[in-house]
């Protein structure tokens, strides 16, 4: 189904789509999710799509990009899609648990969800509400309130699809979870999709969540995930989009933390017309630490947002935020850090820093880190820069002999290094180390397919100078 005109903007047209199309969407659903789809469309419909009059879009003209015609899919595909066709990812020594979604839809070989023989459960959102309701009615909107939020709370009504992963008390998953949204459509298509991930106490696990455009039609991606972490638990979640400059994501996380829990989230922005990434990490329990990662390498008209709003309320947690942004061209990066630590949550520690390169004077950053304090006894900064490359750092590495755009390069690289180095996946740091290159270089588009995809062996980018010199 094709709209073509300003109704995308209207929150009476999600109402009608909704209506027309209940019985598809609400197909798999108890009555209890069913109801929750209204009351989320209901919130949707008293927000209405965000206007640059929102202070969280003050920057960002999201309506200008519903005002074209989108196709959407209420159903999936009649026919089963061999995803190898169209992703393939075979970095050496990174052996991952697959699950993907094609367009929107969740694919397999052999069942929609697997049990692993340590009691974890992977696969698509759309079977667990069959085979395990009990566990999404514990856990599906319980941690996350997205009531101020107007495109989580359309995804919340909408998604039919979308990723579910359950670790059990105690688990240490060997292997990284790798989750794959492939889009690759003959016409503009609008996704909404939500993910569910549990830790149970004690457990611990590493996320990688890739967005990856397969052609060069656009697309836009309306994605929420809910990562739940209990008590004593690790997750590493790694946010990986490399998408085509005609499309859009916009992706919001909400990650609840118990106590003497651990959340270390990661994102790199490779590609894309606009990627937004929204993140709400909520410091439930004593000792829980949640720290934020960001790298995005933007360029020709292409924009990154990130937002990260970090609740503190309990005693002795920990918080640090790192973003950093090279932007070359007309391109536009957004920051928007808030930490919010709470009455009684003393003994805080909490440091948010974005720092920022504008390779030309057409380039734009607006960045706005935040802190807002009701305890006493805390260590908290925040702090943001926006400049140019180091005169003096290129005059040393021109004095070595090194011409201006390759000393131009390396000092690029050496300032996304400080994110990359944070990376616990060696496997994973290496083939992002080298797309990194690669993207500065000029050289990665979505040719590549995947962040991490290699058809063939390819030689890695090495820079013969001693990066901790600059």
């Amino acid at each position: 189904m094709e709209i073509l005109n300003q109704s995308f903007i209207d929150t009476s047209f999600w109402e009608e789509i909704f209506s027309q199309h209940r019985s598809i969407i609400t197909q798999y659903d108890t009555p209890w999710i069913t109801q929750m789809r209204l009351d989320a469309l209901e919130k949707f419909s008293s927000l209405g799509i965000p206007d640059q009059s929102h202070e969280r879009w003050k920057n960002t003209d999201i309506r200008k990009l519903l005002t074209k015609g989108w196709t959407f899919q209420f159903k999936p595909p009649e026919k089963p899609v061999k995803v190898e066709d169209f992703f393939l990812c075979e970095v050496q020594g990174f052996d991952t648990l697959l699950i993907t979604l094609f367009n929107g839809w969740y694919t397999y070989k052999n069942a929609p969800l697997r049990i692993l023989p340590d009691g974890t459960v992977i696969g698509s959102l759309r079977a667990a509400l069959v085979e395990a309701p009990e566990i999404i009615e514990n856990y599906l909107g319980q941690k996350a309130d997205f009531s101020q939020n107007a495109f989580a709370s359309l995804c919340a009504a909408f998604a039919s699809e979308g990723f579910f992963i359950y670790v059990p008390d105690g688990v240490q998953l060997q292997k990284p979870i790798q989750m794959v949204n492939v889009v690759n459509y003959s016409e503009p298509l609008l996704m909404q999709t939500r993910n569910l991930i549990i830790a149970g106490k004690g457990s611990s696990l590493q996320l990688l969540h890739c967005d990856d455009s397969n052609n060069n039609e656009a697309a836009f991606t309306n994605s929420l995930t809910e990562i739940y972490v209990g008590e004593g638990a690790t997750v590493d979640y790694y946010k990986l989009q490399n998408i085509n400059d005609h499309s859009v994501i916009e992706h919001n996380a909400y990650i609840y933390q118990e106590k003497q829990s651990l959340c270390n989230t990661y994102s790199i922005n490779l590609h894309g017309g606009l990627i937004r990434n929204e993140t709400y990490n909520y410091l439930a329990g004593r000792h829980s630490e949640g720290n934020h990662f960001g790298l995005y390498l933007m360029d020709k008209n292409q924009q990154a947002d990130n937002l990260i709003f970090v609740d503190i309320a309990a005693t002795d947690c920990m918080s640090y935020a790192l973003f950093k942004g090279v932007l070359d061209d007309y391109a536009h990066g957004v920051f928007n850090g808030h930490i919010l630590v709470r009455k009684d949550s003393q003994h805080t520690q909490a440091y948010q820093s974005n720092r920022n390169i504008l390779l030309t004077d057409k380039a734009l950053v607006n960045t706005k880190p935040f802190l807002e304090i009701y305890a006493d006894d805390v260590k908290c900064s925040h702090g943001a820069t926006v400049g140019q490359l180091d005169k003096d750092a290129m005059f040393y590495l021109r004095s070595r002999g090194i011409d201006q755009d390759n000393a131009r390069l390396l000092l690029m690289y050496a300032f996304a290094a400080e994110v990359l180095n944070r990376i616990n996946i060696p496997a994973l740091k290496d083939r992002l180390d080298d797309l990194v290159k690669k993207r500065l270089r000029g050289e990665l588009s979505i040719c590549d397919q995947c962040v991490l995809h290699c058809k063939s062996p390819e030689k890695p980018v090495v820079f013969d100078i001693d990066l901790s010199k600059i």
